[in-house]
Formats: C-alpha cells, structure tokens, sequence
C-alpha cells in the first residue's frame, strides 16, 4: 500500500506540474477570481477555465466521489495525497461549489439513483452552480419553524414562501430547498426539493451588506411548480436530509479557519509591528497550527466513519473564531491604511470588506451559541 501511495504521489506530482496553469498558483487578489462555474460562469482569468476542465477531466473537483458520478474514486488516502500536492505547489481550488460541499454528499447519502446521475456529474464539471433554501424571516437558529409550503398538486407540488439570506441566489442555476408538506409535526413536516432557479414564478433580491457587497439575498416563491421527481428522500423526512447536510455545511465553514493570509501576518511581526500585536499574532499562529492538525484528524475520521456526530459544530465554532481572529489582526498590522476600500491600491477595500464578512461566520450554518450548545450536550455531555 505504501508503494502504490509513493507511486501514486508521484504520478500526481508529475500531472499537476503539467496541467497547472503558473497563474492557478498565485494568491487571488479577490473574490472575483473565485472559480464557481455554472451556466453563466464569470472568469477573470481564461486559465480558470482551463484548470477547471482539466481537473474536472479526471474527476478531481471531487476525487473521492465514485467515477459514475463525476468523480476520480479515489480512496481517502490517495484523496489526501491529492490535497498534499496541490498545496505543495499552491495550486488553487479548481472550483469552489454548494454542490460539491453540501448538496454533493446528501444525494449521495439519500438521493435515489436517477438524482445522483442526474445532479452529480454535473456538480463535478461545474455545471451547475447551485445556493441553498434554508433560513426564512421567521426560521434562522430554529430552523424547523420555516413555512415556505409545496402543496400536492399530484405529479409535482406548488411551492409558495419566502427564503432569506440565500446565498448567491441572484447567481445560480438550481435551489436546494427545504419546504413544508405537512403541519402535523414541526420536524416531521418537511420535504427536501430541488428545483431550477429559472423556474416560472422564482425572483430574487440582493441584500446589501455592511461590507458593501451582496453576496446574500431574499429568494420568493410565488406558485412555483416542482415534479415530485425532484424530492429527495421520502416526504416529511427532509429533515434528516436537512441536519445531514448542514454537518457538511459546518465542516466546509470550518475550513475558513484553514484559509490564507498568515504571509501578512508573518510580514508584519517581522516588521517590528507594536510587540503586543506581535504577540497576538504569535498566539493566532499555535492555534492556526493546532486546528490545522485538529482538522486533519477529524478529516481522517470522518472519511474512515469514526467522526463524533457533532464534532462538524465543534470544528465550526473554532474555525468561525479562527478566521475572524485572522482578520481583525490583518485589519490591525494593516493600521489606517486597511481601512481604505475604494482605491486600486486596496482592492477595493479587499481587506476591509472581508474584515467585515467575517462578522456572518457566527450567523450563517448555525450560529456560534448553538453550536456551543451542541459541543456542550453531544461532546462534553452536560446537563441540559
């Protein structure tokens, strides 16, 4: 096995050497140069596109999914090599995605056979970009309280509600949605549809944020028309479709704690920056290390079926504090100067605009005090 993990090290070494476009190896100078594919893809650079396709050629956007569906079917340990090389050689994330992330592992868990040929593939070439139907004006923590309805209209339902917070909405392709088909029981009446945002009577609305920026939106359903053929899982259990894929949601939000940006940090100390700051930044790099391990682990168990359910809320909670701890030293080595977000020179205001979306990491996939509530009943096992 050692050998074959060597020469599999090896073969992928040598290929994304190859493949890899030098400008795919570069830090991006914003979120513009993110990579989310779709029917209407937005690429700042042509290489994007083509490091994109060629990791898609080989099924490596998603290389631990089967080959049927889009997938490389690689094993965890060839999948871990895989990341190792990529990183090594600062190659970026050929394409970031909601499906790969969080719908991708819920069809694969509870979608029947025509869904995951359906859906997968094209998750795993880009696509389709899609956003998610969950929180409402009245449904954030409790998320079961939603009252977006899909009545019985016999071969398909008819949705009506309203979603908010709907990230990118105005931007994708396909819904993942939660909806209520019955009003027996709060958990146990809701359905887990999936649907085109093209769709006859589905609008959405930028929400305008602090930063500046609108990355959020209202998302209305006004007797929009689903075929039943698009309800994963049984009706009335969506629920258990729903909690699996917020564990996915919490571990890909977790990973923000993993992102770039100690270059900065590490430039600045040397700097002979105010010895206090120096220190905090000192701080911030242990504990970057030690979630670093922490999450590798927990990466390995989750891939091996040994994870604690609830550990994705603990990863989550500290990779939410991580990532904001990270900003708010980067906005301080920064000094007035990154407070600037209108000249070329900043981006923008690149620094000052993520500074501030950081603030939602708390909120979005289940805030911070209910995961902690979570970490404290499931993990250290205290009284209610």
């Amino acid at each position: 096995m050692t050998t074959d993990l060597e020469t599999f090290r090896l073969e992928t070494r040598a290929w994304l050497e190859e493949n890899c476009p030098p400008i795919m190896r570069t830090p991006m100078a914003s979120d513009k140069e993110v990579t989310w594919g779709g029917r209407n893809p937005e690429y700042v650079h042509p290489e994007q596109k083509l490091w994109l396709d060629r990791m898609a050629s080989r099924g490596w956007t998603v290389p631990d999914w089967p080959s049927a569906y889009g997938g490389g079917g690689l094993s965890p340990a060839e999948t871990k090599v895989l990341r190792e090389e990529m990183k090594r050689i600062n190659a970026r994330n050929p394409l970031n995605s909601f499906g790969i992330s969080m719908l991708g592992p819920a069809l694969l868990k509870y979608g029947t056979e025509e869904q995951k040929l359906e859906h997968l593939p094209k998750i795993a070439r880009g696509e389709i970009r899609w956003c998610q139907g969950y929180s409402e004006p009245n449904a954030g923590s409790d998320l079961a309280g939603l009252a977006t309805s899909a009545e019985d209209a016999g071969d398909h339902y008819i949705v009506n509600g309203q979603k908010v917070w709907t990230s990118y909405a105005d931007k994708a392709d396909w819904i993942f949605c939660l909806v209520r088909t019955s009003k027996e029981s709060k958990q146990g009446g809701i359905s887990f549809l999936l649907f085109d945002m093209a769709s006859p009577g589905v609008s959405t609305k930028p929400i305008l944020l602090i930063s500046g920026n609108s990355p959020f939106c209202e998302t209305f359903f006004d007797n929009v028309q689903v075929p039943k053929a698009n309800r994963v899982h049984e009706e009335n259990r969506g629920w258990d479709v729903a909690k699996y894929l917020l564990g996915h949601e919490r571990e890909m939000i977790s990973g923000f704690g993993l992102a770039g940006g100690t270059d900065a940090l590490l430039e600045a100390a040397r700097a002979g920056v105010d010895p206090i700051l120096r220190a905090q930044i000192a701080l911030y790099q242990v504990r970057a290390k030690a979630f670093a391990a922490t999450s590798e682990k927990f990466i390995d168990e989750l891939k091996a079926g040994h994870a604690h359910p609830a550990q994705p809320s603990m990863m989550k909670y500290y990779g939410t504090e991580l990532n904001k701890a990270r900003h708010e030293l980067l906005m301080a080595a920064g000094g007035s100067d990154a407070l600037e977000w209108e000249s070329d020179a900043s981006h923008h205001g690149a620094a000052a605009r993520a500074w501030l979306r950081t603030k939602a990491n708390s909120i979005e996939g289940g805030t911070s005090e209910i995961q902690l509530n979570i970490i404290a009943k499931r993990i250290l096992e205290l009284p209610s």
